[in-house]
Parts: structure tokens; sequence; C-alpha cells
């Protein structure tokens, strides 16, 4: 199911498309995890198990030039959790959940995708908008402009348990912070300056917050002190050879589908400073259909948005050998 472009403002759609939706045909979508889901021993068993996956994860080591794979098995946890190293580990080995799933299943396809930050990436490459071998090299340099970024300022983050997004925008208005990710019904992220993130966490309290809570993080991500990374993420882009997208690809931007080839570097740039609107990411795709969402890739956080989100929907995931099985069983013979 390809999606052909975006023509005088309105999004066109393979012939069959909407008959489809009106016939009540089940819409997958793959959903693709973002930084901070990284974890020691990620991608090991599925590596040891299946022959495909460890020739995946040699291929990454050989267009990376470094032995990712170790990184990702053995760690150290201080070597993996570098934005470096995290960013192209967790896109590999969400791609190795992709690529197994579809070999035990290979009748199943997405009829959309969409990833967190920067899983955005790992949704582009599966739908045909890039190569894996472009995306694995874009996300390392993802990293090491971000860390960059992060290195030349001082910032930080904080999670917000309990506060709607009016209450929680008026805080970073009142503190000198932003919003970074807007995750799902009463989880919310924000980003800033480090010496303001105390106040803003004090004032989430005030306005009625649950929690607040200040996050282990390198910098501010997703906020204005990243925008040094955006120039040599636009250089680094401009060599990548985008391709329209099979499916619609969901941008943490905009919350819809990117558009032409063209247009698909500029909101990945913008990304890097932009509020990540997931929730509404995802309640674009349920109000488009979409009844199955499956995770790939190391943690389940998505699933957990996902949930607070809209408890209907059907969500499984592929992190490791038992979750593979435990999807493939679940997902044998349906349609």
């Amino acid at each position: 199911m390809a999606l052909l472009g975006l023509e005088s403002g309105i999004w066109r759609f393979p012939e069959g498309w909407v008959a489809g939706c009106i016939a009540g045909m089940s819409k997958t979508a793959f959903l693709f995890a973002g930084q901070g889901a990284q974890s020691v021993g990620m991608g090991k068993d599925l590596a040891e198990a299946f022959p495909a996956a460890r020739a995946l994860f040699d291929e990454a080591n050989r267009v990376l030039g470094y032995d990712l794979a170790s990184i990702c098995f053995q760690g150290p946890e201080s070597v993996l959790t570098q934005t470096e190293n995290a960013q192209p580990g967790i896109y590999l080995v969400s791609w190795v959940a992709l690529r197994l799933l579809q070999e035990r299943l290979p009748s199943l396809q997405a009829d959309a995708t969409a990833g967190l930050s920067l899983g955005e990436f790992t949704a582009l490459a599966a739908a045909g908008a890039m190569s894996f071998e472009e995306g694995l090299q874009i996300t390392r340099l993802r990293g090491r402009f971000m860390q960059e970024a992060c290195d030349a300022t001082r910032g930080g983050m904080a999670a917000v348990i309990g506060l709607d997004e009016g209450p929680c925008r008026e805080v970073c208005e009142a503190t000198g912070v932003t919003l970074a990710n807007l995750n799902c019904p009463g989880q919310i992220v924000i980003s800033g300056p480090a010496d303001r993130i105390p106040a803003a966490v004090d004032a989430a309290k005030a306005r009625g917050a649950k929690k607040a809570i200040p996050l282990p993080v390198a910098g501010a991500y997703h906020s204005p002190l990243m925008a040094s990374a955006q120039p040599r993420l636009a250089e680094a882009l401009s060599r990548v050879r985008f391709q329209a997208p099979r499916v619609p690809v969901i941008s943490n931007v905009t919350a819809l589908p990117h558009g032409s080839p063209e247009t698909i570097p500029p909101v990945l740039i913008d990304q890097v400073t932009s509020s990540v609107r997931w929730e509404a990411s995802m309640r674009h795709l349920l109000a488009q259909g979409f009844t199955r969402f499956i995770e790939l890739g190391p943690g389940t956080a998505l699933n957990g948005f996902l949930r607070r989100i809209d408890k209907s929907a059907q969500a499984f995931n592929v992190c490791d050998g038992a979750s593979l099985e435990a999807t493939v069983q679940a997902l044998a013979g349906t349609p």
C-alpha cells in the first residue's frame, strides 16, 4: 500500500485503501522505540538463536566500522547509554525485531509506521523511505550531534505525571522550559535549562501534578538547546537518498503522515527541537481505523502509552525471543 503523496494539500492514498477501511479490514501499525529504551544485552538472544539476526548485527558492524553488536550485548552500560551508541543500537535491534517477525509471518504487512523520536528513523526505513544502511549511519551521526549539543549546554528534563497539556504548557511558559514529549494522557516530559527544571517541577506540583520527577539524562532533548545539532544533521540528511514511503509514516512534529521525499529532511531537522506529539500520532492512527499495533525493538514503553490512550487497541511487541514467539503465535492466522 503506497502513499502517493500530497497534492494541493490533500492526502491521496492508493486505490482501494478507503474501500478496505470501510469494509472493516484490520489495519496494522508498526511502532519503533526511541532513546531510553536501551539496555545491556538487547538483541543478544535473537543473535544467538537466529542466523538472520546475527547476519544483521555483523552487517551493522561492517557499515559503521566498529563493534556496535558487542556494545548492545555486553555494554558496559556507560558506553551503551552514550547517545551516539544508544541511537544506532536501538535502531539496529528494532530492525532485527522487524526482520525476524517478517521472516516468521511473511504475510504480515504494516499499513503505517511510527516511531518515537529516534524511532521515526526506523519507521522511515521500515516503510522504504531510506535503506537500512542509511538509517544506521544517520542515527549514529544524529546521536553524535545531539551529544555534542548536550555537552555545549547545560540542560535537563523532567517527567510530569497526572497533569493535562494545558496546565503543563502554562508551567513551561512561566518557568522558561519546553514541552518535550506528549506521550499519553497524564504523562508529559518537559525539557530546558538545567537551572530552570527545579522551578518547573515545583510549579507542576503546585498546579496539581501527581508527580514531577527530574530525569537522569545528558541534556535537554527536544528543546531549543538542541539547535546546534540541526545544521550538521541537515548536512548529513542531504546525503540520504529518500524515497516515497510505501505506507504512511507518522511524523513526530505534525502527528500526520510525511509527504514527498524532499519534505522528509526538513521535518526530521525540526524534530530535534520540537515536541514529540506521540499521543496525537496514535490518535491519528486510531481515527484512521488502526486496531493493531506492534512495537518492535527494546522495551515496551510504547505499548504502555497506547494502553493509556485507547485500552481497546490490540498491542503486541517483539524485543527478544520470548516476545517474538508470543507475538507470532498470537498473530498466526489473523487477517
